[in-house]
């Protein structure tokens, strides 16, 4: 027996000997050899948003250091007459369009400073569902991402001038309220608009907000205005001129500066001396007497819900948000003038529109340069201002 499989072990290696070399020694024929592959250099991996349908899972994703948000842009993205998008694509080379079928607006990227910038649209509804659409969009890794809201605001002429830009922390909802005709309130209501499950009247019980108020990271937006509070802000002779009217209040007659205040977000493009009053006492109501209200928009409530959400999922860092603000119009008219008027009157053209557009990059971008620019230390460092000893 033992002769016989020695005689059948070299009847297969002559065998396999005759087909292709290298049969094991044990009398197996093995597989032919593969033939080697022809050396080429290396391709690098298509980006993420390339090679990954959006909103699918993505492995790779691309890491997101700084986005920056706009609600508009009137007509082209860039070449025209500028919205609140543009100045940001043209000067900060967000040159990448990556589609975003799923939102209002293409994202833009600069691919080399990890800058993205979205158009969320205008008012709550459509900043909330664009920010949550690229939240959980998983070409993109945003856990480590800073954010900064960077749009056009009515003023409050008691606090600032138009074309003044405005670091903001507290956000408070005008929207989530109760509301009875002003004609048909009380005499000794101011206004008939009050805060939800509250008995109305001019001093409501303090209630812990629910959906009414939010607070971004006050250090981060403390470092913010701290660096940049000292840049010079664009004026001019039409600026002037708007101001020139708000003899009774002295900081809406001051050349373009930077500050600090509360935002409030409001579906209602509300206007007026009365309205002004409600919107300080609202502030001060929901921010538990922290500040009072300086600049006004629409969308920033539902923006900072998403972010809260996307928090808690892992997705985004809420600490890392910022809102700045720049007054593009007076949000209550001056002397003489009707509350009606005034508000037609700007319907025309916000007087301060553009130089609000340019404070917004000029004061915006800043913050941009210094996070990208020194991401070795601010990728898993928050800023803040450093207190002196």
């Amino acid at each position: 027996m033992k002769r016989f499989r020695q005689t059948f072990q070299s009847i297969a290696a002559s065998a396999c000997a005759l087909l292709v070399a290298g049969c094991a020694a044990s009398g197996t024929v093995n597989a032919p050899a593969a033939p080697a592959a022809p050396q080429t250099p290396e391709v690098a991996e298509a980006p993420s948003w390339e090679r990954c349908l959006p909103a699918t899972p993505c492995s790779n994703p691309y890491p997101v250091k700084f986005v920056v948000v706009t609600m508009f842009e009137r007509g082209e993205l860039e070449g025209d007459q500028p919205g609140e998008f543009q100045f940001w694509k043209e000067r900060a080379d967000l040159d990448t369009k990556i589609e975003q079928p799923h939102a209002f607006e293409d994202l833009y990227l600069n691919e080399k400073t990890g800058v993205l910038g979205v158009v969320t649209g205008i008012g709550n509804i459509r900043s909330a569902a664009s920010i949550m659409a690229l939240g959980l969009d998983q070409r993109f890794d945003l856990t480590n991402a800073y954010w900064l809201v960077a749009g056009i605001a009515g003023i409050d002429p008691e606090d600032a001038s138009i074309g003044s830009a405005v670091w903001s922390s507290h956000l408070i909802d005008g929207d989530l309220s109760h509301e009875i005709d002003a004609r048909e309130k009380p005499e000794d209501w101011d206004f008939g608009y009050f805060p939800r499950y509250t008995q109305g009247g001019n001093t409501p019980t303090p209630r812990e907000p629910n959906g009414e108020a939010f607070v971004a990271n006050p250090q981060l937006r403390d470092w913010a205005f701290a660096l940049t509070k000292d840049i010079a802000l664009p004026d001019s002779e039409a600026l002037q001129e708007a101001r020139s009217a708000y003899t009774e209040h002295p900081n809406a007659q001051k050349p373009p500066f930077i500050t600090t205040g509360g935002h409030i977000a409001a579906l209602t493009f509300w206007h007026g001396a009365l309205l002004n009053e409600w919107a300080n006492r609202w502030v001060e109501y929901w921010s538990g007497g922290e500040t009072d209200f300086v600049t006004s928009a629409m969308e920033e409530t539902g923006t900072f819900q998403s972010i809260e959400w996307l928090h808690e999922s892992g997705r985004v860092d809420k600490n890392r948000f910022m809102v700045l603000r720049a007054g593009s119009n007076y949000t209550m008219q001056p002397p003489g003038v009707s509350a009606a008027e005034n508000l037609l009157q700007e319907n025309k053209g916000y007087a301060g529109f553009l130089a609000s557009l340019e404070s917004l990059y000029l004061v915006g971008s800043r913050v941009v340069r210094e996070i990208t620019g020194k991401w070795d230390t601010y990728r898993d460092n928050i800023p803040q201002v450093q207190k002196t000893p």
